[in-house]
């Protein structure tokens, strides 16, 4: 399966199918990270972009809109969210046993890693 092919299909809320099993389990524990504006899990709200699963590694892409570049204020508040929603993505994977996770937005762009002294 490519990079991004289990976004291509239209498919219900929740349901991705034909994910390698390392990599369901990843989207399992990523639905329990919340959007702090909606609450929304951040594979529903359509956050997440791609994936990667390598033995205890983890890479995330993450999708952020930007929606009012002009407004100073705006973009304080979405720089906060973000924050908050990569800091619970790294706290869920390190519970889970990974030790090494990095994410990145939708340009590649390194937003945070962490890995542990065995990483």
């Amino acid at each position: 399966m490519g990079f991004l092919d289990f976004l291509k299909e239209k498919q219900k809320p929740g349901k991705i199918k034909d994910l390698p099993p390392e990599v369901e389990e990843v989207v399992k524990e990523l639905r329990k990270v919340k959007d702090p504006e909606t609450e929304l899990n951040i594979v529903d709200e359509g956050l997440l972009y791609g994936l990667t699963v390598e033995n205890e590694k983890v890479m995330v892409w993450l999708l952020f809109a930007k929606t009012t570049p002009e407004c100073h204020f705006c973009q304080a508040i979405a720089m906060n969210v973000q924050r908050k929603i990569v800091g619970d993505i790294i706290e869920v994977l390190k519970k889970k046993g990974f030790r090494s996770i990095e994410v990145y937005n939708e340009i590649g762009l390194l937003l945070e890693a962490w890995k542990d002294e065995k990483g």
